[in-house]
């Protein structure tokens, strides 16, 4: 009797082996693949203090000539970074400089045992409210406008009388000459003419 019941449990405990051999299979190559466990900063993560490092942690072990871990920008521009550093499933970039506030993105590829290669990404975002903003780019400068500058006040013409006054001075400074030299002019010819009279006086008067 117990020869006849244990035949179907021995093929039943077989079935159920062989099927969970089945569902185990597959499973095998996809935990070969690495995975990430965790990241410093973490996914979606937003910071009031810019990082000075990203870490990755997998699952398995990296090979440090098949790590890549790079950073970039929302501009998609590269952040400059060390190289990775790997220790154990860690893997480190150093980030050079201080992080501008905003949104950043985190891109890795490493291997996994199997020789597959895992890659993907994930963003974080600084808002640092002691930051700085980042500077916008400057306005080409205008030329500036020349002051206005008050003209000046007219000079005020000179009178009749004083504009007249140095004409005037020469003027008479001319006539009082031209009469200094009729007056002495005329004394001349009286001198002239007095000797005259004088001579013919004296001729007169001689005895002949």
């Amino acid at each position: 009797m117990f020869r006849h019941l244990r035949r179907p449990f021995v093929a039943g405990l077989a079935a159920t082996l062989a099927v969970a051999a089945l569902l185990v299979a597959p499973a095998s190559p996809a935990y070969a693949h690495n995975v990430l466990r965790k990241a410093t900063p973490a996914q979606d993560a937003e910071l009031d203090t810019a990082p000075k490092k990203v870490t990755l942690e997998f699952m398995q072990k990296l090979n440090p000539k098949f790590t890549t871990i790079t950073l970039s920008d929302a501009d998609k521009q590269p952040v400059a970074t060390s190289e990775p550093e790997v220790s154990g499933t860690k893997g480190t970039i150093t980030i050079d400089g201080t992080l501008d506030n905003g949104v950043y993105t985190v891109a890795y590829r490493v291997v996994s045992l199997d020789g597959h290669p895992v890659q993907g990404s994930y963003t974080f975002t600084v808002a640092d409210p002691t930051a700085t903003a980042a500077p916008s780019p400057s306005a080409s400068p205008q030329p500036s406008e020349p002051a206005e500058t008050t003209p000046a006040a007219p000079t005020t013409a000179p009178t009749s009388a004083a504009a007249a006054s140095p004409a005037a001075g020469e003027s008479s400074g001319g006539s009082g000459l031209l009469v200094a030299l009729l007056a002495g002019g005329l004394v001349l010819v009286a001198l002239a003419v007095g000797a005259i009279f004088l001579r013919r006086r004296g001729s007169a008067g001689s005895p002949s």
